[in-house]
């Protein structure tokens, strides 16, 4: 896949971390470019001496870090070294902010013609809406997701995580792969921009089409789905919620049959998948009076045996747990560099022969040295005097230097 290319990856928090993640769980090199500070997602509770914000140990699994001042001219030029033997770059920088650094598309080209340039911004590159600050909540609410989010007729509910900017995240990481398989074939690299607003648009698919095919503004309805019925939650007698989703007339039919009303499958109101949504609520009623005579657990044996899809609610603890989650390997014993308890971690998405095995997240310029030793070629004397100036932060004592 995309083992042999190597992501200099600056962006931060959540987002743009989370497409580097991609990108390394699909086989590239990826290398966390960081202020001398670390990533603000370092220090998002819970944090304590035993324990590492979970917010950064999320995405930023199998990456290298090096910790460079990209505002003093001496850390540039180091970054710009690494550039030379890269493959891709990624940041999330308000969009008036590489040129003034000095790290947009069109420098760093200079550097090195084949690099890959993919930049994760808030809203809009010009106009009223350049560098304006844009957060997860604000996406949220400004893509009318929220407004589709929640019950009929109640407050506007966000969604249960960053959507928006995981979403973003996962676009670039599309971008960029894609701008990967161009250079390797024409030796040209690209600029590739994804705005969180623009891929949280995108997301809305049949419901922004369907309004712009003239139909009614979507709104909010709970669980249900606005053009498929039944297709909705429902609680049991034990106090449990069982989602249903039988799309298509011999699913409807074997539902019908698993709850002993097959007499609703030609009922005129229910005959058809349209008069299910016009009848919907009538619909409801009936399931849900018919749900509420069993136990969750009842029931889910019992839709198992007919093959109704159906599924039990669970909690992200119950998940977790899920039988699935450990044969598909998404939840794995990761060990600390350091020693310890090893810590439990969610796995990669991506199955394919020679998938890489990703290591625990790296502490701050643990691999500062290495790399511009290795990939820039730079000396013992060359890092002390960057270590001197406060241009890097190294995660090992240099010879000669302290820490």
């Amino acid at each position: 896949m995309l083992q042999g290319k190597v992501v200099l990856d600056l962006t931060w928090v959540l987002g743009g971390p989370f497409a580097g993640q991609l990108l390394a769980q699909l086989g590239a090199e990826v290398i966390k470019v960081e202020p001398v500070g670390g990533d603000y997602a370092r220090s998002v509770p819970p944090v304590s001496d035993t324990q590492e914000s979970p917010f950064f140990l999320s995405v930023n699994r199998g990456k290298r870090s090096v910790a460079l001042d990209l505002k003093h001219p001496l850390g540039r030029q180091a970054f710009l070294d690494l550039v030379r033997e890269a493959d891709a770059v990624i940041y999330g920088f308000a969009s008036d902010v590489p040129a003034r650094l000095g790290l947009d598309h069109a420098t760093l080209a200079g550097v090195n013609p084949r690099i890959v340039v993919g930049q994760l911004i808030g809203l809009d590159d010009q106009g009223a809406y350049a560098g304006a600050p844009a957060f997860d909540l604000m996406l949220q609410a400004m893509s009318g997701l929220m407004s589709i989010t929640g019950e009929a007729g109640g407050k506007p509910v966000r969604v249960g995580y960053q959507v928006a900017d995981l979403a973003g995240g996962l676009y670039l990481a599309l971008g960029v792969a894609a701008g990967l398989v161009q250079a390797q074939a024409s030796g040209t690299g690209e600029r590739v921009q994804v705005s969180l607003f623009d891929a949280q648009m995108a997301m809305l698919t049949w419901q922004a089409q369907g309004y712009l095919q003239g139909g009614a503004v979507p709104r909010a309805s709970g669980a249900r789905h606005a053009m498929i019925a039944p297709s909705d939650i429902y609680r049991t007698s034990d106090g449990r919620w069982i989602a249903l989703a039988p799309t298509g007339d011999a699913f409807w039919q074997a539902l019908c049959a698993a709850i002993g009303r097959p007499g609703l499958a030609a009922d005129a109101r229910y005959a058809t998948p349209a008069a299910r949504i016009s009848n919907v609520e009538a619909l409801t009623d009936d399931l849900a009076d018919a749900i509420g005579r069993r136990t969750a657990q009842e029931w889910l044996d019992l839709f198992e045996e007919r093959r109704v899809p159906a599924a039990l609610v669970l909690g992200v603890d119950e998940a977790l747990a899920h039988p699935l989650v450990a044969s598909r390997g998404m939840v794995e014993n990761v060990a600390r560099p350091r020693g310890g308890k090893p810590v439990r971690m969610l796995g990669n998405p991506f199955k394919f022969a020679g998938q890489p095995v990703l290591a625990y997240p790296p502490s701050l310029g643990q691999d500062t040295a290495a790399l511009l030793r290795g990939m820039a070629g730079y000396d013992d004397d060359s890092l002390a005097a960057l270590q001197a100036a406060g241009v890097i932060r190294t995660g090992a004592a240099l010879a000669g230097a302290s820490q």
